[in-house]
């Protein structure tokens, strides 16, 4: 699969229409260009199309795509998949925001890898068993060990249930809410399908794969 800078560019524009439609600042909503599953083409075509921030879901993918990419123009690199605490020391050069830390023992190796790392604390919005995240009500908790360990705890992140916006715009919501009362800045929460939910209620990163390079390759 290949992409230019010029499709990139055109699916950046779009989403940034869309956050504006849905009530936000496109100039201060985050626009994370999500690369998993596609070579490090995708990342290349980001760069050059202007958008820095890039997130990647597999540790070994990351690593691979920051090689490929070097370090003109720097790219921003999010960790945005479930994160196994042995794979922190491979990614440790690279990440500059850590957006899945769900658990204290996450948090103790990314502390110890990357000592003062910028974070988020992953929340399970949906209830689904699938899903990563701490408990909402364990947000706290989690927040604070995150920052007694010496992590720069920026805000939270959360993935809402697919398929049904109403319920992910009240996941959302009460992401928004939990952040609030932590006085936490950073909401990551939105993505290709749902994004428009996320802003409308208070989004500050998105994370958009599909709506920049298009469908994904199988694995």
């Amino acid at each position: 699969m290949s992409f230019d800078a010029a499709s990139v560019a055109a699916g950046l524009a779009a989403v940034r229409r869309r956050i504006a439609d849905a009530g936000g600042d496109p100039d201060r909503v985050t626009v994370v260009a999500v690369t998993k599953g596609f070579g490090p083409e995708a990342p290349l075509a980001a760069l050059e199309a202007g958008i820095v921030h890039l997130g990647e879901n597999y540790a070994q993918e990351l690593v691979a795509k920051a090689a490929a990419v070097g370090d003109d123009p720097a790219p921003v690199w999010h960790f945005i998949g479930g994160l196994q605490s042995n794979k922190v020391r491979l990614l440790a050069p690279h990440v500059a925001l850590w957006e899945t830390v769900d658990r204290a023992s996450l948090g103790a190796e990314v502390a110890k890898r990357a000592p003062g790392a910028a974070v988020l604390a992953q929340v399970n919005i949906s209830g689904e068993a699938a899903k990563s995240g701490c408990p909402p009500e364990a947000a706290a908790e989690l927040v604070a060990t995150l920052g007694d360990q010496g992590l720069d705890v920026r805000g939270l992140m959360g993935v809402a249930e697919a398929g049904d916006l109403d319920r992910a715009r009240a996941q959302f919501g009460a992401l928004a809410d939990l952040a609030s009362a932590l006085d936490l800045a950073e909401l990551s929460m939105g993505m290709s399908a749902d994004l428009e939910a996320a802003v409308a209620e208070g989004a500050t990163i998105v994370r958009v794969g599909t709506a920049l390079f298009g469908p994904r390759p199988p694995r």
